[in-house]
């Protein structure tokens, strides 16, 4: 018989972080552990307020009720379909517990700690002069991809911080992201589009708010940067939906977050979908602790893909649960030497 359990947990950023939904300071996170004959599966339930659908206090309420009747919820987890975050959760134990509860969720080469993932160098929102400082440390770093969230600043200045590290190396050397989050309005964003384009960047997230579908498909249909969806698909849990959106907007990408984008099993869909359309598509992390990073990434490496993934560095706060994730160079690894400590 599988009991339930869940433990709430604070984590405080080393410095605040800059999002398109406010700057962070701290974050709360719930831990689901599922135990049945002495191994304890293990998932973690990270929603952001503003951004989720679900609120914490409606993810504490539905945490009850796994509680109460854990079969339940595992034997129909349709139950969670719009509550991503807890969905996760729940997949994330339920593969734990089913694989002797090791936080091994996925085994393959990376949890065995023979092959690395190559991620993406995230630049936080911040001023500009510590924007730049930031992209200094991961091109020393050596990270090939850098990814900067955009929309917050002067775009003339985000555009000069683009080009300063254009004119030092070309796309081949190194690859450029950026994400608006919304932050564009309808009318600008096509010549914003243009001047982005002209500094040979691999594509730009959300350009404009969600929502906009006929918007989108015209820029998506029109743009000379490849546009990926990312906050479009929150809230598509219904694969009917799913398609209406793809056939509607035909973006060149989507931004895959498990605790945002329906769980697992609900981006694992995406991608089918995604991948029947001829759409590119990468995994993100979520500002999840080690807990959901560990499997995000697991995950992502079975998807044997070689794009530069949005992975976390585990990094990011003072009392992350510590973890064999690490970072090498641009790639993120599983030290097999280390363990998990609650």
């Amino acid at each position: 018989m599988i009991k339930a359990r869940f433990q709430k947990y604070e984590l405080h950023f080393k410095q605040a972080a800059g999002t398109s939904r406010g700057v962070l300071k701290t974050r709360t996170v719930w831990y689901l552990f599922l135990e049945e004959n002495g191994v304890t599966g293990l998932g973690e339930c990270a929603p952001l307020p503003g951004l989720s659908i679900e609120t914490p206090e409606q993810v504490e309420v539905q945490l009850d009720k796994i509680c109460a009747d854990p079969k339940l919820f595992i034997n129909n987890i349709d139950l969670l379909k719009d509550i991503s975050s807890l969905k996760f959760a729940l997949e994330s134990a339920l593969l734990d517990l089913k694989n002797g509860g090791k936080r091994d969720p996925f085994p393959s080469a990376f949890s065995h700690g023979k092959e690395g993932i190559p991620i993406n160098g995230l630049i936080w929102m911040n001023e500009i002069e510590n924007m730049q400082r930031q992209i200094e440390e991961k091109l020393a770093a050596g990270f090939r991809c850098i990814k900067l969230k955009i929309g917050a600043k002067d775009f003339e200045q985000e555009l000069a911080l683009l080009k300063a590290v254009r004119e030092r190396f070309s796309s081949d050397q190194i690859v450029l992201r950026v994400d608006a989050n919304g932050a564009f309005d309808k009318d600008s964003a096509d010549e914003k589009l243009k001047r982005l384009a002209e500094l040979q960047l691999h594509s730009i997230e959300q350009p404009i708010p969600a929502g906009l579908w006929n918007e989108m498909a015209e820029l998506c249909k029109t743009t000379p940067l490849p546009i990926a969806l990312d906050e479009e698909l929150i809230g598509i849990n219904d694969r009917r939906e799913k398609i209406q959106l793809l056939d509607t907007i035909r973006p060149q990408f989507l931004v895959l977050k498990p605790s945002l984008h329906g769980g697992i099993s609900g981006c694992d869909e995406w991608i089918n979908l995604a991948n029947e359309r001829s759409i590119g598509w990468w995994i993100t992390s979520y500002l999840e602790s080690n807990i959901g990073l560990n499997v995000i990434a697991q995950w992502a490496f079975t998807k044997n893909t070689t794009m530069h993934q949005g992975l976390g560095t585990g990094q990011l706060f003072t009392n992350n649960i510590e973890s064999p994730l690490e970072i090498r160079g641009e790639e993120l690894w599983f030290n097999t030497a280390k363990s998990f400590e609650m």
